[in-house]
């Protein structure tokens, strides 16, 4: 009997440390970043920048896979944004794509990372093709 309460013990440990990683790993912080020429904007937990489409509509996402489009662009998304002191966190929503996957949005635009930025200080995206943009807070 005490064997098995012990191991009852060691799982339920186990469950617990899993459930704190998988919160902790679902939830980022977004914060603002300013830089010359661009102004303030939109940065994830890493400092990465965060970008929207023209294309898209509110709360839909015009950027697919069929043309490359989630390759250069990556979908931003996690469960919960924890924003930063002077952004309002009712801003922030979740929208689920065509393809099934959930995308976070700032004020109804779908965001995205571009896969050009390696380097938090980098903002490779803006301008692209007149309709890629850092996201002004």
């Amino acid at each position: 009997m005490k064997a098995l309460a012990k191991r009852a013990a060691q799982c339920f440990s186990v469950a617990a440390v899993m459930v704190i990683i998988a919160a902790a790993a679902q939830a980022a912080t977004v914060s603002i970043k300013t830089r010359d020429g661009i102004g303030a904007y939109l940065v994830d937990d890493k400092g990465m920048a965060l970008y929207l489409f023209k294309k898209d509509s509110p709360n839909k996402s015009a950027c697919g896979a069929a043309n490359g489009c989630l390759e250069r662009w990556p979908v931003f998304y996690v469960d919960k944004v924890d924003p930063a002191p002077g952004i309002n966190p009712a801003t922030f929503g979740t929208i689920t794509r065509d393809d099934g996957k959930k995308q976070t949005t700032y004020k109804g635009q779908p965001l995205y990372y571009f896969f050009k930025d390696k380097d938090s200080d980098d903002v490779y995206g803006q301008g692209v093709n007149n309709v890629w943009y850092v996201v002004a807070p």
